[in-house]
């Protein structure tokens, strides 16, 4: 469990053998294709970057197929399959073979019209559903919408505020206007909406008269019927453009059929245009090309015997200091500290001249969150459900991880339970007492349990965590020396480990010479001597006060932030069993099954989410802290990388 070493490629091939040679590459799958970087210094100006004329086409290809597949899957999902549905597989040669796709583009294009169609469609009736609910509060008006009057009249529609006295308004009116008349056609808790009917030399009296009591007049309508007759106009609109999009909706579910088949094109179109732009990498000139690159050293001798069939110069050369940061990173890891690398990349990979985290972190971070959820009912449900989607639905890279640490922590979730006696906390305790009241049966047997021995557990954490803290410093003493940095480890991590044996040595009371503990003095020099290095006058002394305080409230409080076991054990716990006893005061054994699932389903949720972000802040902040140098590339070799089927071999 290490990061895997690189070795820089150089190659020089006939630029007429490129295309084999990526295809050869890809199915090689450990090839990394950078960007030269000779390019900076101008070395390669007479060199002409290679081009893929196919590759913007198929990069709208793929847009399309992967626009008509999610659009098959919405409006007609796939019979049998779901999420521990494992991924259909495919032979190599059906992903790489590239076909026409004249015929396959044409089924994408017609699904994503029709889906424009749709949108249309909705858009047309939400248009219409409003213009409607616009006309609903003139359904009893016996006038057509659009009608404004006569030779001499105005007619016109308004709205007042519902709150507004309609005997005043009418006085008003009255006196403005005496020979208009106010209508009330309808009205809702906000608005009441009316009919203006007024002669024409008295309507800019009428309005001048309505405008203290908010008369809005209503925008005028293109209608020619009543609101009546134009909604009945509407609603039929409305329903032929729901048929329309069923309509529609059928003929995508028809041409769902060709599902799988875009689905083999559109991973077969990844796989093309990952050497398309691989091949937009390379320099070169009309008879021959260069390519530059990654490949991890293990696969060098495999790259050889490939590399064999082409004429073609090549090397391989150990990275620089100064190249260590565009060197990608890769983690070698077996079954185990593998599914930690979820945990990795959610923070950042290594950088390439650091340590792989995943084996120094595994142990701790499966143990802690077994210790924070301890419940042996919520350890078999995590593992019981890892072990169901990892055998049924076969997952693939970051879900897989991800399933993997859950069946890790489900286990030893399990094992914790087991010893502080928690199965859906007190379940079985309750349970009995229900069915015997005089039990005399105490619970499950546990060495301790977070109620009775929170302090025990408290200290027990708190020493997890110092241990964990004296790894990290450890590390970090390994990587300074293995850099040749003895004086930063000696007086840094070192010093600290003396001043750490001096405390104990004092609490015991033990390594005093006439009273002087000797030990922790020897400590306080060494952080003197540290601090001091390259200081002068006042400065030697801020720096050792410094360091003092940064010590004092990073290790310290480092270590205190471990109280989070204890706390996360004990609110769990707590929680359950708070359910628990409320299911248990009706005395009914049904009644208690009830509260008591709800209640520990939602404290397995809760805890479930709240434990990993506890320990991810543990291991990211507390742990990483003291060794852990982030910043590292990923390695993203050339490689058959499938969306929708998993790939077997020919053979």
């Amino acid at each position: 469990m290490a990061i895997v070493k690189m070795k820089k490629l150089r190659l020089a091939v006939m630029a007429s053998e490129r295309k084999a040679l990526l295809k050869d590459l890809l199915l090689l799958g450990c090839v990394e294709v950078s960007e030269p970087s000779e390019l900076e210094s101008g070395q390669f100006e007479s060199l002409r970057r290679c081009s893929s004329p196919e590759l913007g086409e198929d990069r709208a290809d793929l847009a399309a197929f992967t626009d008509a597949i999610q659009l098959m899957n919405r409006y007609a999902p796939a019979k049998g399959g779901g999420f521990l549905s494992p991924l259909p597989e495919a032979r190599m040669a059906s992903v790489l073979y590239e076909q026409p796709l004249q015929a396959d583009r044409a089924i994408a294009e017609k699904v994503i019209g029709k889906e424009e169609d749709i949108k249309r469609a909705a858009s047309e009736t939400a248009r219409l559903e409003a213009e409607a609910a616009a006309l609903a509060p003139w359904l009893e008006l016996d006038v057509p919408i659009g009608f404004k009057g006569t030779e001499r009249t105005v007619f016109a529609t308004a709205s007042l505020p519902a709150a507004s006295d309609m005997a005043e308004v009418d006085t008003a009116l009255g006196a403005a206007a005496p020979e208009s008349q106010l209508f009330r056609v309808s009205s809702d808790k906000a608005l009441n909406y009316v009919a203006l009917v007024c002669l024409k030399e008295e309507f800019e009296a009428a309005q001048e008269a309505l405008r203290p009591y908010g008369f809005a007049l209503m925008s005028p309508s293109s209608r020619s019927g009543t609101a009546r007759e134009e909604t009945a106009k509407i609603e039929l609109k409305i329903r032929g453009l729901a048929e329309q999009k069923q309509r529609l909706v059928t003929e995508i579910a028809q041409l769902a059929s060709y599902r799988d088949e875009l689905k083999l094109r559109a991973d077969t179109l990844s796989t093309k245009i990952a050497r398309a732009e691989a091949e937009e990498k390379l320099m070169g000139t009309e008879s021959t090309v260069l390519l530059t690159g990654w490949v991890p050293a293990e696969k060098e001798e495999e790259l050889g015997r490939t590399l064999g069939k082409y004429d073609c110069a090549w090397e391989t050369a150990e990275p620089t200091e100064d190249e260590y940061p565009d060197v990608p990173v890769k983690l070698k890891n077996n079954k185990f500290t593998r599914a930690l690398n979820m945990v990795t990349e959610m923070y950042s990979l290594p950088a390439y001249n650091n340590v792989d985290p995943n084996p120094l972190m595994a142990p701790f971070f499966i143990l802690f969150y077994g210790i924070m959820l301890a419940d042996m009912g919520y350890g078999v449900l995590m593992i019981a459900a890892a072990a169901v989607v990892l055998a049924k639905a076969k997952p693939r890279n970051g879900m897989r991880n991800f399933f993997e640490l859950m069946l890790w922590c489900g286990i030893s979730t399990t094992i914790w339970g087991a010893i502080t006696g928690g199965l859906f906390s007190d379940a079985p305790l309750q349970i009995a007492r229900i069915i015997n009241p005089d039990t005399t049966w105490e619970g499950l047997p546990a060495l301790f349990t977070p109620l009775n021995d929170t302090i025990m557990i408290l200290i027990g954490a708190m020493c997890l965590g110092f241990v964990q803290i004296i790894t990290g410093m450890i590390v970090s003493v390994t990587i300074k020396v293995r850099r040749g940095e003895i004086f930063s480890a000696v007086f840094e991590e070192g010093t600290w480990w003396v001043i750490f044996a001096g405390i104990a040595c004092l609490a015991l009371g033990v390594g005093n010479i006439g009273g002087v503990p000797v030990v922790l003095v020897i400590g306080v020099v060494m952080l003197f001597i540290g601090s001091a290095k390259g200081k002068k006058g006042f400065g030697i002394i801020s720096g050792f006060i410094g360091a003092i305080y940064n010590g004092v409230t990073g290790y310290f409080g480092d270590i205190l932030s471990y109280s989070r076991l204890m706390a996360l054990m004990l609110a769990g716990s707590v929680i359950a069993q708070v359910f628990n006893t409320i299911g248990a005061i009706a005395g009914n054994i049904f009644v208690f099954l009830l509260i008591s699932i709800v209640g520990n389903a939602l404290n397995f949720a809760l805890n479930l989410l709240g434990c990993f972000v506890h320990d991810l802040r543990l291991q990211c902040l507390e742990y990483f802290g003291k060794f852990y140098e982030d910043g590292g590339k990923p390695f993203r070799p050339l490689e058959v990388n499938t969306k929708y089927v998993t790939v077997t071999n020919d053979n």
